[in-house]
């Protein structure tokens, strides 16, 4: 596996594999093991000024490529992610600490989403609209926007990167992709070498592993770029966006979330536990969409509250490595640390720990607090990390206001005997996404994925690709003679 990383522990400009030229080097640990896997010279920002302009010389002939024969560059790509499944998997393991079940999930998506940026190729159709100048035609074409950059996060570093690099790629366009500094292979140079196996034409794909402490805004401020796609936290997503929108460019922003699972008093209390435990804690509570809060009708909270514990507690916790593993590490110690004050934090404030994680390296175990009082911080913001917070709450009104009491929206589920209410409940909370009797963490190719308030700007996946990487463009034709006034 040392080899794997080796191999891919560099930057990836212009077709050319090759060392970065920084004065310092990014080290890429093994967060449960604290290995070494890779050490990558960061990239300047004259490199990152060479990877924009490669991307720039070379969309042009791209955009005029048949989109069938694009089609079929992204299906080799899908095709080299299966043969190379297990290694990727392994490397999910290794360097962001994912469980195998979440590798395999994370896995899962990428092929899925790979499956529907093929079919993205084709789908970038014009229009002929009416007009009401006599003998006028109007013609609407969609364009590719020209070069897209990609900043990735570290949770679905694999998936996350190739959510918006494939399409952007299918649509006819270029990217620079970087990725976060702690997944710079699975996030990043993996995804080059994925695409360069599948017969991607050199420049059209470049990868800079990089930090904003060596190239600052660059990423952002360059001319080239048209849209800038993020995925991180809602404090560099609002940096991003005031970059962007000073540059007149268009900013595609998938932010934080503070998802609220809400369990009705007629709900099914034991499958409501099923899906509030996954919700809460898949990848160690690492996820934008995870519940943070589990609001419980209180006629139910007793019954769901028992068996929410007694289901956590027999979560198993340690190498991620290990088959049997529900909770590996967090991505680092600084991590680790920050969520395990957050917990001594709101306990010290008065809640009650139901369980009290305690963290040993990067592996912190799960907490389940309640008890809160209604104003406490914790509520209002999103917790990276295996803590849950039991909220009981007296009928659907006071749900629905707890639910909506906080700065993000992105994700949600309600729980219930009748779908119906539960769709009311649902249409109720501003979020971008809300889920009926399942949990609060789904993505899925064809259906918009996005947020509101502070959770992010646009939307990706299926039609919605189309209005993030491709721009429209109004050509009339005029078959008589227009009159003229002068």
């Amino acid at each position: 596996m040392t080899s794997f990383f080796t191999d891919l522990a560099q930057q990836y400009v212009d077709g050319e594999w090759r060392p970065g030229k920084g004065s310092w080097d990014i080290i890429d640990f093994n967060p449960y093991s604290g290995e070494k896997l890779a050490s990558i010279t960061v990239a300047t920002a004259d490199e990152v000024d060479q990877a924009y302009r490669a991307a720039e010389r070379t969309q042009p002939e791209w955009a005029d490529t048949n989109p069938y024969a694009r089609r079929a560059v992204l299906e080799k790509a899908l095709r080299v992610v299966e043969e190379r499944e297990d290694e990727i998997g392994e490397a999910i393991v290794a360097e962001l600490g994912g469980t195998r079940l979440k590798a395999g999930f994370e896995l899962h998506l990428a092929k899925e989403f790979l499956r529907e940026a093929a079919q993205l190729t084709l789908r970038s159709t014009g229009q002929i609209l009416p007009s009401p100048t006599e003998g006028k035609e109007n013609r609407v074409y969609r364009l590719p926007v020209g070069v897209v950059g990609v900043i990735s996060p570290f949770n679905f570093p694999f998936l996350l990167s190739l959510k918006s690099v494939a399409p952007a790629l299918a649509l006819g366009n270029a990217v620079v992709l970087k990725p976060h500094q702690n997944t710079p292979i699975c996030g990043g140079t993996l995804i080059a070498k994925v695409f360069e196996e599948a017969g991607l034409p050199a420049g059209l794909l470049n990868v800079v592993v990089t930090d904003i402490a060596e190239i600052g805004d660059s990423l952002l401020e360059h001319p080239v770029p048209q849209v800038i796609s993020f995925t991180g936290s809602d404090r560099i997503g609002r940096h991003v966006a005031r970059v962007c929108a000073a540059q007149l460019k268009r900013a595609v922003l998938e932010l934080g979330g503070n998802s609220a699972l809400i369990v009705l008093d007629d709900a099914d209390v034991d499958y409501a536990v099923d899906a509030a435990v996954f919700s809460r804690y898949i990848h160690q509570g690492q996820v934008c969409m995870a519940a943070n809060r589990i609001l419980v009708d209180r006629a139910v909270e007793r019954e769901f509250t028992e068996k929410f514990v007694a289901k956590v507690a027999s979560l198993r916790v340690g190498d991620p490595a290990d088959p049997a593993t529900h909770i590996g590490p967090l991505i680092s110690s600084s991590q680790a640390d920050a969520v395990s004050k957050l917990v001594e934090e709101t306990v010290a404030a008065g809640a009650t720990a139901l369980l009290h994680g305690r963290a040993e390296g990067n592996v912190v175990s799960p907490s389940v607090l309640t008890g809160l009082a209604a104003d406490a911080p914790v509520l209002q913001q999103e917790i990276f990390g295996p803590v849950a917070l039991l909220v009981p709450f007296d009928g659907e009104d006071e749900a629905v206001r707890i639910a909506n009491d906080t700065p993000y929206g992105l994700s949600g589920a309600v729980h219930t005997g009748n779908i119906e209410r539960g769709v009311r409940v649902g249409q109720r909370i501003r979020t971008g996404m809300i889920h009926i009797n399942d949990g609060t963490v789904h993505d899925e190719p064809i259906v918009p994925f996005g947020g509101e308030k502070n959770s992010g700007l646009g939307r990706l996946n299926g039609e919605s690709m189309l209005e993030a990487f491709t721009t429209q463009k109004w050509i009339s034709v005029q078959h008589g003679r227009s009159q003229f006034p002068f």
